[in-house]
């Protein structure tokens, strides 16, 4: 067995004991390169650059810039979907839940570009080890960038500690610039506090098993208010079909 299938299988196996495992650059590098490459990162890291404000953000917020993608995991094929609505019920986003959420779609060079490909086939094999039995799988991308600035602090998670009403997440970490905080705490479903941890470096992940804990993630604030703050990631969700 390789030291990455080794990786893999420990992973999954923390994912199956505790509901969710954090990943570091290092070791998710490894297991993401099983799956493909990651040359065209920097272009993929620098399109979060170009994101559309967050229109639909119910507190009024103007700290969170989107785009969003829906894939189809069949066999070992995936393929990107018509572009579509956005939808959590208020059972799961009590903040902006209840409606269509129509966001910007993820450019098509870096939808269909090898690092979200890599992704993509990272998560398809890794989720897919974890229910074996689901022939298909409804997928949503989304690029997120919060915002933080002299007086406003920027809220990865508005909606508060909370399940995104999948099977399972990834959140991964794109870039992190001047900011303080973003920690994510993981709970279970009684709301017992499970850990803690800050994604701190480029591909720094959490993997989760949404149907048996709830994340979080605290406020980002700019350490120095005179120069764009943010926080960057990726979160790809698989809802079995």
């Amino acid at each position: 067995m390789t030291q990455q299938n080794e990786l893999a299988r420990g992973a999954a196996a923390q994912v199956r004991e505790t509901g969710f495992v954090f990943l570091e650059a290092v070791p998710m590098r490894a297991l993401l390169t099983q799956f493909g490459g990651l040359d065209d990162w920097a272009a993929f890291a620098a399109s979060w650059s170009t994101l559309a404000r967050d229109e639909y953000m119910a507190d009024n917020g103007r700290y969170r810039r989107r785009a969003h993608a829906t894939y189809v995991f069949e066999a070992t094929t995936i393929r990107r979907a018509a572009h579509q609505a956005h939808y959590q019920s208020r059972d799961y986003n009590s903040l902006n839940g209840g409606v269509e959420r129509w966001f910007e779609p993820i450019a098509p060079a870096i939808g269909d570009g090898a690092s979200m490909r890599t992704i993509l086939g990272a998560c398809q094999h890794f989720f897919g080890t974890l229910a074996p039995n689901v022939r298909a799988w409804h997928v949503e991308t989304h690029q997120f960038r919060i915002e933080a600035s002299r007086d406003i602090a920027g809220s990865p998670t508005p909606e508060g500690v909370h399940r995104d009403g999948v099977d399972y997440v990834l959140v991964l970490l794109i870039a992190r610039e001047n900011i303080a905080s973003g920690t994510t705490s993981i709970h279970a479903l009684d709301g017992k506090a499970l850990g803690s941890f800050t994604l701190i470096q480029p591909l720094d992940a959490a993997l989760l098993d949404d149907g048996r804990v709830y994340h979080g993630v605290t406020a980002v604030q700019a350490l120095d208010p005179r120069e764009a703050a943010y926080r960057d990631v990726l979160v790809v969700t698989l809802r079995r079909t």
